[in-house]
This record gives C-alpha cells, sequence and structure tokens, in this order.
C-alpha cells in the first residue's frame, strides 16, 4: 500500500510536521511585523503625528488598514497552528473584505500623498513622485492578484497558504524602504522582500526536497514586474510620467 496513512508512523510524523508547518508561517507573520515596526516606527512621528502639512484623512485610513492587516496575518497563522480552523474561516471574512479594500485606498492614498507634494512647487519633488508612482501601482497591483488569487484556492491550504505569504512580504516594500541607509542599501527593497520569500521556499526544500508551483511560478513573475517597475522609476520613462502627470493633474 502506497497511502501515507499505511505507512508505519505515518499518523504520528503527521501532527508534529504540521505544527512545524504552523510555527513557520507564524514566524514569517511575526517577521512581517517586526520589518513593518522598524521601517515605519523611524518615520511615523514626522510622517503621522507632526507632518510639516497636515496629511489626507485617506493617509490615517490607509495607516489603519495596512496595520489590521498585519494584525490579521499574525492572527490567521497563530489559529492554523492551534488547529482553530472554524475560526479562520469566520476571520477570513474580515479579511476578504479587508483584503479587497487595500489595494484601492493603497493607490488612493499614493495619489493623495503626491498630490500634496505638487502644492509644494518643488519640481524636484513633483518630478520623483511621478516616478515613483509606478512603484505604488504594482505593489498594489501585485497584492490584489495574489490576495485574489489565493481567495479563488482557499480550499486548496497548500496554494492559498503560500500566496497568502507572498501577498503579506509584498507589503513590506514600503518599510524596506524606511530602514536606516546602514541597513538597507540603495534602491534594494525589493531584495529583501523577495528575501523573505525565498526562506520560505528553502523550508520547502528542506523539508520536502522540491519548490512549490506557487513559488516555482510566483516569485519569477513578481521578480519581473519588481524589476521592470524599477526600471520605469529610475529611468523616469516618458511614457509613465505623462501617465502620472495626467493623473496628478
Amino acid at each position: 500500500m502506497s497511502s501515507l496513512a499505511a505507512l508505519p508512523g505515518a499518523k504520528a510524523s503527521a501532527g508534529p510536521r504540521k505544527r512545524a508547518d504552523g510555527s513557520f508561517y507564524l514566524g514569517v507573520a511575526l517577521a512581517v511585523a517586526l520589518v513593518v515596526a522598524i521601517g515605519f516606527g523611524r518615520t511615523v512621528n514626522e510622517n503621522l503625528f507632526h507632518p510639516a502639512l497636515p496629511p489626507s484623512p485617506i493617509l490615517y485610513v490607509h495607516v489603519a488598514m495596512f496595520t489590521a492587516w498585519v494584525l490579521l496575518f499574525i492572527a490567521q497563522t497563530a489559529l492554523i497552528r492551534s488547529h482553530r480552523v472554524a475560526w479562520h474561516r469566520r476571520l477570513g471574512i474580515a479579511g476578504v473584505i479587508l483584503g479587497g479594500l487595500m489595494p484601492v485606498i493603497g493607490i488612493a492614498t499614493a495619489l493623495s500623498i503626491s498630490r500634496q507634494h505638487h502644492i509644494l512647487n518643488s519640481p524636484k519633488i513633483t518630478a520623483h513622485d511621478e516616478r515613483f508612482l509606478i512603484v505604488s501601482f504594482f505593489d498594489m497591483t501585485a497584492f490584489a492578484v495574489t490576495f485574489w488569487l489565493a481567495i479563488w484556492w482557499r480550499r486548496r491550504p497548500e496554494i492559498h497558504r503560500r500566496l497568502m505569504l507572498m501577498a503579506s512580504c509584498g507589503l513590506t516594500v514600503a518599510a524596506f524602504a524606511r530602514f536606516p541607509h546602514w541597513m538597507m542599501p540603495h534602491n534594494a527593497w525589493y531584495v529583501f522582500v523577495d528575501l523573505l520569500i525565498l526562506a520560505a521556499i528553502a523550508r520547502d526544500w528542506i523539508v520536502t526536497r522540491r519548490v512549490h508551483p506557487v513559488y516555482r511560478y510566483g516569485l519569477p513573475a513578481l521578480a519581473l514586474g519588481q524589476a521592470t517597475a524599477m526600471w520605469i522609476y529610475l529611468s523616469g520613462a516618458p511614457a509613465w510620467v505623462a501617465i502620472a502627470h495626467a493623473m496628478l493633474r
């Protein structure tokens, strides 16, 4: 007989392996929270509590929603680790609503902040914001794609949890970009995002001796999008700058 259940000790090993899996994903969730705390902890006072200009109200909505997502990611991984699947599914309803709204709020916030900078009439700031908008648009698009694919495959846990991990790791871009310069090489924040995902790939390889298709296809696609977004941002591609300029008018 070739089934796992028929092998001696299979049931005994399944429990510890599931607990180890749960501990790993919970560890990733806590790592994401730590990255966010380090990155935004350095700038929250000057950008949120005591900004040079009164921030748009949507910024506070953005902060609340993205903080809630990180806390939800931790809660959901903790529930799975403790085998509370029913609670995980109930809380998942709130996750669908929150995750569905986040790309909309993220893009709206990026546009609002860029328009506010435009009021300062600083050509240097305005030009940078027009180029940098591509990064915000890509990040929100990447999150939306991985998030909705995870919802589509919610009944296939091995696919679902890896897609949710990729979606949540992708949100750390802005936090990594705010790390101290001695910790973060110039414009290298996507490298560190991908290192979080590579840690998950390494875990899969150690445990199963293979790379799951979610990572095998998802990470190259993500890296290609990241490289394209960075090229547009750094080169100031005229076509994108024209589009961004029109959106900020």
